[in-house]
């Protein structure tokens, strides 16, 4: 069985966990913190960096796109293909993905799971302390602009990148996830973006990160619903 080294609030390893749930790959999970750079994991991939995915054959792969790309080679034919069936639709998927884990983190995702979670467990020098909570105010005046970019191209296509979830959805919902469970998210005026969560939360692959626990964070009682 697969093994997904993991922190269980990274967003990039969230999409690759949606991604295993939609390629039908039963995986087991390992827990990692990063920050505490554990030799074991270095020596799998010394740049101390989730996720990684380790195959039933021994193969080692490291990161977030080498990670995607490798499952869609390997799990993504026919119908369970996570990019498109076209060039074209690939790429826009492909951009889509970029857009998420580029700028929606660099904005919001990053500076939120920085100073709400992954600072209170970081030793005073490697920037742990109490957060910096302007800077999370920053990041969420950011998000509604990038909601109402999500409604957008759901109106127009039923889904992110087409009428069928691909890669961009997960990516986009996993970064979602982590600041709802960061009690991070304002719905009211983005009912198109919200009904399009909704529905990527409802997916069975989304199951697994519903039941997520960090110690000493608990989430909003939202998170856990379905419909709300």
């Amino acid at each position: 069985m697969p093994t997904l080294h993991h922190f269980p609030l990274d967003p990039f390893c969230r999409r690759i966990r949606l991604a295993l749930g939609e390629y039908a790959v039963v995986t087991t999970m390992e827990e990692e913190k990063p920050w505490e750079h554990r030799p074991g994991f270095l020596a799998l991939n010394p740049a101390g960096e989730v996720p990684v995915l380790v195959d039933d054959d021994g193969t080692v792969v490291c990161g977030i796109l080498a990670v995607s790309e490798y499952l869609e080679e390997v799990h993504g034919s026919g119908e369970r293909t996570l990019l498109g069936n076209t060039p074209a639709a690939r790429a826009e998927t492909r951009r889509l993905v970029s857009w998420f884990d580029g700028r929606f983190n660099h904005e919001i995702t990053t500076p939120v799971l920085m100073e709400k979670a992954v600072r209170r467990f970081l030793p005073p020098e490697m920037g742990g302390g109490p957060p910096d909570m302007e800077r999370v105010r920053t990041a969420m005046k950011r998000l509604p602009g990038h909601l109402e970019y999500i409604a957008r191209l759901v109106e127009e296509r039923g889904l992110l990148a087409g009428d069928r979830p691909t890669m961009a959805d997960l990516a986009a919902a996993a970064h979602i996830s982590v600041l709802e469970y960061l009690d991070a998210v304002r719905w009211d005026g983005h009912d198109s973006a919200k009904l399009w969560y909704q529905r990527i939360k409802s997916r069975p692959s989304f199951r697994p990160l519903l039941a997520d626990r960090v110690r000493s964070i608990n989430p909003p009682a939202v998170y856990s619903e379905l419909d709300f």
